[in-house]
């Protein structure tokens, strides 16, 4: 019965023999912990007898007697279901808690405001999404008087460790990069910023958990944004950080107390469902990616594509070898810039043009355009964003008819 109740449990207990804190659902694999995490259906929430985790829409919870202040008490820290999606994603990720956000934007909004005071600053690069280039270019240095530095090659360790200080509070990595897929060496950064004793948080929004395990290389937070791969459709706008105990308790009652910025009970609910299937989810959206890069790594109308199952990506080695494979998202350059980018997105047929990725169905966007628009023409081209860059979340479709569209698309150029 004792292994029965893991999932009724708190994320981690306290082992008196080895005094340290044990994961209780640690030796279990990723695909069962993402069916069961957090939730027993003989144990928690007993009252309901539910197979599927209930959804509890109340945003205020009543208290028993004057001194007896329940938890949560208010919907703007934590509700019963989103609580749950918090301890699922901390299972998946390997971290000790977790806490979402109305977005993954707000995600990264609120860890920054939480951790980065006046005159300290944040090491990162130009692979970032555009909404955290904006945060971390204008709005927090304008506003907030917190510093971003951006590392010149982000390649190399010794690029990384230059840039930190007595006043930097985190160093954030998002690997593979949204456009370009850059990979960025995950415990090569993460000892760097350890031995100058700042924290290392990965984004792992592309990848997810199903692909790659950020702390089990050395990150001590991930920043994920539930909208894409791990909801998988479209329906759900949500993020989330991972990490220590401590600072996601700290964040929460000092920063989204007051924002009330949490995932929603039936967005939470909704996002519990889709996790059961992300590792097949994953693996179908890495089969179809990896024939799609190979018909457009051959196609003459392009210039270059951007995937890392592809040998001659940059970090090929390092993606087979921190990653279990590709992932869904991918981009490419067509000849002609900016006009025969549009040509062909407006001739997809199947592929739909839209700002998201991560979905069931295979969507294009134009990133110079839409989400990069912010950046410099100078800071566009030291990532790679050409003004020909298709990006594409290739999704579950069958891929012969994805690879057919490609193909008339690319023949109106």
């Amino acid at each position: 019965m004792e292994k029965e109740l893991f999932f009724m449990r708190d994320p981690w207990v306290y082992d008196s023999q080895s005094e340290q804190f044990q994961r209780p659902d640690s030796n279990l694999g990723f695909d069962t912990r993402a069916l069961h995490a957090g939730y027993h259906p003989l144990g928690d929430m007993e009252q309901f007898r539910a197979f599927v985790p209930p959804i509890v829409p109340s945003m205020t919870y009543p208290y028993k007697r004057f001194d007896e202040i329940p938890y949560p008490v208010y919907g703007r820290t934590k509700t019963p279901t989103a609580a749950l999606l918090e301890k699922r994603l901390a299972s998946l990720e390997g971290g000790e808690a977790c806490l979402t956000a109305a977005s993954g934007s707000q995600a990264l909004f609120n860890l920054i405001f939480n951790m980065a005071r006046p005159g300290d600053n944040v090491i990162t690069t130009l692979n970032t999404f555009g909404e955290g280039y904006k945060q971390a270019a204008t709005i927090f240095p304008e506003r907030c008087g917190v510093e971003f530095r951006f590392v010149e090659n982000p390649a190399d360790p010794e690029s990384w460790d230059q840039e930190i200080d007595d006043a930097t509070k985190l160093v954030w990595v998002e690997t593979p990069s949204n456009p370009t897929l850059f990979v960025t060496d995950i415990a090569a950064v993460g000892d760097v910023a350890h031995s100058r004793g700042v924290p290392l948080m990965v984004d792992n929004t592309t990848a997810t958990a199903a692909l790659q395990k950020p702390m089990e290389l050395g990150a001590d937070i991930i920043l994920l944004s539930v909208t894409k791969f791990l909801a998988g459709n479209a329906t759900v706008l949500g993020g989330a950080i991972v990490g220590p105990e401590e600072l996601i308790e700290d964040v929460r009652w000092n920063t989204t107390e007051f924002v009330g910025a949490i995932m929603q009970p039936f967005d939470s609910w909704l996002t519990l469902q889709y996790l059961e299937t992300l590792s097949m989810r994953m693996e179908r959206h890495s089969l179809n990616s990896q024939k799609i890069a190979e018909f457009l790594v051959d196609h003459p109308k392009v210039k270059q594509v951007n995937h890392t199952g592809l040998a001659s990506h940059p970090q090929y080695d390092l993606a087979q070898k921190q990653m279990s494979g590709p992932g869904g998202l991918m981009s490419f350059v067509v000849e002609g810039g900016v006009s025969s980018a549009a040509i062909v997105m407006d001739s997809f047929q199947l592929i739909c043009h839209a700002v998201t990725f991560g979905t069931s169905r295979s969507i294009c966007m134009h990133p110079a355009t839409i989400t990069h628009e912010h950046m410099t023409p100078k800071e566009r081209a030291a990532v790679g964003v050409d003004d020909g860059l298709i990006r594409l979340s290739i999704g579950l479709e069958n891929v012969d008819d994805l690879i057919a569209d490609l193909d008339q698309a690319l023949g109106k150029v």
